[in-house]
């Protein structure tokens, strides 16, 4: 009998596309309820209480002040390649943050204007980097209301080509950050970055950066002339390698989340509009109060209400199944219209989505749309029970 068993056995025995089909036809089981959804966001003064509760962090043997004294002496180098017609891009482990300043402060001001860029914070902007070298008292004749960033760059370049004024040297902070890797912010930089009479050096901390640049873009060299719109960046790679904590970058890359994850992850469209608004940065009580001093009397009006609401909301929940997904608190628009109308804040649709709108534009108010039956769309406010409370705390006290 067991023969019988073994040769049958040897019979149905998978081969190797059978086992694979088997498994490949196996659905994957993945949960939703993932860490980084329970945790509790945190905002910009959270997340500094907790740096400093921690003890001061040390190098071994004075491995810090080694490196610092490492890349010191390089300076020089740096400075002629600059000069030499290559822009320098920095890489390696640690923020470099410290060091590139000191670069730009005992090297680069000796020779000409100097402007750093904090290519990290979440609401900088190419034109704010222009207006910053427009600002220059050496430049300050230039017009700032140029028509476009590109024809602003351009008159920079024109402006430091004449072979009186001193060069402009350029230190950017995270070049491959979200706001420095936009269409323009790249057209504007690779005018820049191809103008003989400025020099670069920019630090990158992304493993993919070198994806940023085409071979061509990056190899491309400086002209001698800048009457010619001339486009290129002429990188020479050098490690700069400091094991620095990235404390300062990370107080400012995100400040609902250390992590850089919103505190309001929604799904579909909220999501795509979570992404999208106010440059990708997350709301935040100081941007919120900003938003709520720039707009009408009614509008603040519906803001407490939808603030009263959702609060209510949040605290009549029995299971909170994300901690940081606030569209679960969202209201219906047709019950908001009709407490508007109650309250007499928006007596019609129009009146009320004009309201909604500036807020829509500015983030602080998010919609989606449910399906299903009742569905319809729905608001919330992305921000914390606590944080509401403080902004229409503030916000009465103002009033």
């Amino acid at each position: 009998m067991s023969n019988d068993i073994e040769e049958s056995h040897s019979i149905l025995a998978e081969t190797a596309f059978d086992a694979y089909f088997v498994q490949a036809s196996k659905s994957s089981r993945t949960s939703d309820h993932v860490f980084s959804n329970l945790v509790e966001p945190l905002s910009a003064e959270e997340y500094h209480a907790a740096m400093k509760s921690l003890p001061e962090q040390s190098f071994p043997f004075g491995q810090d002040a080694r490196l610092r004294s490492h890349h010191s002496q390089y300076f020089p180098q740096f400075i002629r390649e600059l000069n030499a017609g290559f822009n320098i891009l920095f890489f390696g482990l640690g923020s470099k943050r410290d060091t590139l300043n000191q670069f730009a402060v005992q090297a680069c001001a000796k020779y000409g204007n100097c402007v750093v860029v904090n290519g990290f914070q979440p609401n900088f902007t190419v034109k704010d980097m222009l207006n910053s070298i427009i600002n220059i008292p050496d430049v300050t004749s230039l017009d700032p209301q140029s028509q476009t960033l590109d024809s602003q760059a351009r008159r920079i370049c024109d402006y430091y080509a004449s072979a009186s004024k001193r060069p402009l040297y350029l230190i950017v902070h995270n070049i491959d950050a979200p706001n420095l890797r936009t269409t323009k912010a790249r057209s504007c930089l690779s005018i820049l970055c191809g103008s003989p009479a400025v020099r670069v050096a920019a630090s990158v901390d992304l493993l993919h950066a070198p994806l940023l640049w085409s071979s061509t873009e990056s190899l491309t060299r400086k002209r001698s002339s800048s009457s010619v719109a001339h486009r290129g960046y002429a990188w020479l790679w050098h490690d700069l390698t400091t094991l620095v904590p990235h404390d300062f970058e990370l107080s400012l890359a995100d400040r609902s989340s250390i992590t850089g994850a919103s505190g309001f992850m929604g799904t579909g469209h909220a999501r795509l509009q979570q992404d999208h608004f106010a440059n990708g940065v997350a709301m935040t009580e100081e941007a919120a109060q900003h938003i709520l001093a720039s707009v009408t009397e009614k509008a603040r009006k519906l803001f407490t209400m939808m603030t009263t609401i959702q609060v209510k909301a949040i605290d009549e929940a029995v299971d909170v199944s994300v901690a940081g997904d606030l569209q679960q608190f969202a209201i219906g628009y047709d019950t908001l219209f009709n407490a508007a109308r109650d309250n007499f804040i928006a007596t019609n649709d129009t009146a009320l989505r004009s309201l909604l709108g500036e807020f829509k534009d500015h983030g602080l108010v998010l919609s989606s749309t449910v399906g299903g039956p009742g569905g319809g769309e729905v608001l919330w406010i992305p921000l914390r029970k606590e944080r509401l409370l403080r902004v229409v705390e503030t916000l009465e006290l103002t009033a």
